[in-house]
């Protein structure tokens, strides 16, 4: 009795097995489950430096300055950023994401969160020139990027700056 329930159970199982791996299965071509694990990955170029308007290689982006412990736009940034806007609209496949930056001095705590006021009052000024908010992301490095490290007034300028990095959609 014993034999015969598993001598059933066993064909059972046979068929089971050969009914479920007989049905073709859309997307599970070359055998991977899913389908081919590279085919969603879409390779492009991005042509843009990764340091993003900071290189100072990508006509139409530029970085913007703040004053010290602010994070108030000025009237010169605000001409920058309609130039950024206008590149942002025209470059409908990325997305951008804005880098606050800060000087050294201060907290970290501190420079993070003045770093993150500063991107949010760059984006928001850039909804207000018609770029979709959907097309920007923030980021505070606070004083972790710096580009000059001397100790000079002229130095910590170069370093309180929102910067612009295309990404791909």
């Amino acid at each position: 009795m014993i034999r015969k329930g598993f001598f059933a159970l066993c064909v059972l199982a046979m068929v089971f097995n050969i009914s479920c791996g007989s049905k073709d299965k859309k997307g599970d071509e070359g055998g991977v489950p899913g389908g081919d694990p590279d085919a969603s990955i879409e390779t492009r170029s991005m042509n843009f430096d990764p340091e993003g308007s900071d290189s100072g290689k990508i006509d139409g982006l530029t970085t913007v300055n703040f004053e010290y412990d602010k994070a108030t736009i000025t009237s010169k940034a605000k001409d920058l950023l309609k130039k950024n806007a206008g590149w942002i609209n025209n470059n409908k496949d990325v997305v951008v994401q804005i880098e606050g930056h800060c000087d050294t001095r201060g907290s970290v705590e501190y420079n993070l969160a003045l770093g993150e006021r500063r991107a949010k009052s760059v984006k928001n000024y850039m909804v207000t020139l018609g770029v979709d908010p959907k097309r920007m992301t923030i980021i505070s490095y606070g004083e972790e990027k710096t580009l000059d490290d001397g100790n000079t007034d002229s130095a910590h300028a170069k370093n309180r700056r929102a910067n612009f990095v295309p990404l791909p959609k």
